[in-house]
């Protein structure tokens, strides 16, 4: 009987804390409903000790294929790659990892989960001319590029810290202009799309009050923020009439090309899986 060890898949999320990770739940899911023998587990892996975890990855002490990269390691996996895609790159952040011939390779998903979540919720998104992105940290960059590569011509980053908004502005090109918060509402009217890319409303994270009455009658307002499901901000546009899109599916999306990379299957985010990660917030809040 050969060594189960020979024909299982494995694959990992490395984070600090990574107890809270929904992941192995997303990709426990897929494993089982595909028929795949493979596994998926947490590796809490403290920021001192990453390089050690990449090189014990490298050199095959761990049993994994690759993986998934979550805070505070997306920028050390992203440098410590030896070969990086051009996505990847220009977001200067890795979130998933894989092998190949020896040598350990890094994506990030995160601009195809967001835009998948908002084609699969609201499908004419994109046709917003202009966007507000409130937030200039690590997240806000996979929402940049991804609104930049839909189309979406002018994109107004608000930010408490203008220079890192300004940063963005150098680092995706002329349609990106950085505000300081004080700009919100002008920039806010007649605008088709707003996204938080910030941990506001967050597990009771005080929230601004945003009138969103300032957007397009259409416009749509949604939320990388996924506990609570229905964050302050998305409850506020509500209340005012515009439409919303919850940041959950951004989380189910971006799982599909690493699992796809993985275990060789490309699996569908069905609304099965997205009940299950729900009761499981519910009850692990």
């Amino acid at each position: 009987m050969p060594d189960s060890r020979e024909t299982t898949v494995e694959a990992f999320v490395a984070g600090w804390p990574i107890k809270h990770s929904r992941s192995p739940l997303i990709h426990g899911y897929w494993l089982k409903k595909y028929g795949v023998d493979g596994s998926y587990r947490r590796e809490a892996v403290p920021v001192e000790a990453f390089p050690d975890f990449i090189g014990d990855l490298k050199s095959g002490r761990l049993p994994y294929v690759g993986g998934n990269i979550t805070i505070p390691h997306k920028e050390a996996a992203y440098r410590i790659a030896d070969r990086r895609d051009t996505l990847v790159q220009e977001l200067g952040a890795a979130n998933t990892l894989w092998l190949e011939d020896g040598r350990l390779c890094a994506s990030n998903t995160d601009v195809y989960g967001f835009a998948a979540n908002l084609d699969e919720r609201h499908p004419d998104w994109f046709k917003a001319e202009r966007a507000v992105v409130l937030g200039a940290g690590g997240a806000s960059r996979a929402v940049i590029r991804a609104l930049r590569d839909r189309g979406i011509a002018e994109i107004n980053v608000v930010n408490r810290t203008v220079a890192r908004a300004r940063e963005l502005m150098d680092r995706f090109g002329a349609s990106v202009h950085g505000h300081p918060m004080t700009a919100l509402p002008e920039v806010l009217q007649g605008a088709g799309l707003f996204i938080n890319t910030t941990s506001l409303g967050m597990d009771g994270v005080e929230t601004p009050v945003i009138d969103f009455s300032r957007m397009q009658l259409r416009g749509l307002v949604t939320d990388i923020v996924y506990v609570p499901l229905r964050t302050p901000f998305l409850v506020q546009a509500e209340a005012q009439g515009l439409a919303t899109v919850d940041g959950l599916g951004m989380l189910l999306h971006q799982a599909v090309p690493g699992f796809m990379k993985w275990f060789g299957v490309r699996p569908l985010v069905d609304e099965t899986l997205r009940a299950l990660v729900i009761a499981d917030m519910e009850h692990h809040p």
